[in-house]
């Protein structure tokens, strides 16, 4: 049976998901996200390769890196993840501009059970202060072992077209609007996003909508509004998107949270 627990603490969200049947739609994420496999196989597609990641891998994940997701066989999948805010990150590290994480997977021990104390913390409902501490203690361990200041710089159109995707969650995709601030077709610009972003305009749009809503559930806990200001045109709609991306629905998710 497939099982999904959030919980949230210190800026930092975790989740202990069981999988045998789910698999998750092809989405990113605003957060860097770093997780355990406990037990079988994570299969996922990530910057157009296949990867594999066995029992005590560690999964890492950079901002806006779209990815699916699933158990490689039917013995099924057990993993922990932790979604960490961009701006928290580099708080912790001192520094201003956005780091990378320079492979998918490591096998390092002492990573490894970094990410599994301050998983099992936040899940366990630990204090928030024990919670920044052994956020340190991880922080500090990605330096050395997989963080690069290297960044892969977005081509300016793409990022003029995210800024526009953002600040419209409302509405259904401007695209013509968009083409016409970059100057470039319709098809031009699809080809471009997609080679920079891995996902479509429409997807990265939809994906864009989906976390701005589990935001705004976070912070006021009213799932019609989130409807209404993230232009889902109806509860069913709203969870049938994010449960594809979350693997739980929206009701589900904010009980976790509470």
């Amino acid at each position: 049976m497939d099982k999904f627990v959030y919980k949230k603490s210190a800026g930092i969200t975790a989740l202990a998901a069981s999988i045998t049947d789910f698999t998750y739609k092809k989405h990113s994420h605003q957060e860097y996200a770093v997780g355990v496999t406990l037990r079988g196989i994570q299969e996922y597609n990530l910057d157009g390769s296949l990867q594999l990641s066995y029992q005590n891998g560690v999964m890492l994940f950079n901002p806006e890196q779209a990815h699916d997701g699933m158990a490689h066989d039917e013995t099924g999948l057990d993993y922990v993840m932790l979604y960490i805010e961009q701006q928290l990150l580099l708080e912790v590290i001192e520094k201003k501009d956005l780091v990378r994480f320079s492979t998918p997977i490591v096998y390092d021990h002492g990573l490894e059970q970094r990410v599994l104390r301050l998983s099992h913390a936040i899940l366990n409902e630990k204090d928030e202060t024990l919670c920044s501490e052994l956020l340190i203690s991880l922080t500090d361990s990605l330096i050395q072992t997989n963080l690069s200041t290297d960044t892969k710089k977005d081509d300016s159109l793409i990022r003029i077209a995210k800024d526009m995707l953002h600040t419209n969650l409302e509405t259904v995709i401007k695209l013509d609007e968009i083409c016409a601030e970059l100057n470039i077709s319709k098809f031009q610009f699809i080809r471009l996003f997609k080679a920079h972003t891995g996902t479509t305009p429409y997807q990265y749009f939809l994906n864009c909508k989906i976390e701005h809503a589990k935001q705004l559930l976070g912070k006021n806990g009213d799932i019609y509004s989130a409807v209404a200001e993230c232009g889902f045109v109806d509860l069913t709609h709203f969870n049938r998107h994010f449960k594809s991306v979350y693997g739980i629905t929206a009701f589900e998710y904010m009980s976790h949270l509470n």
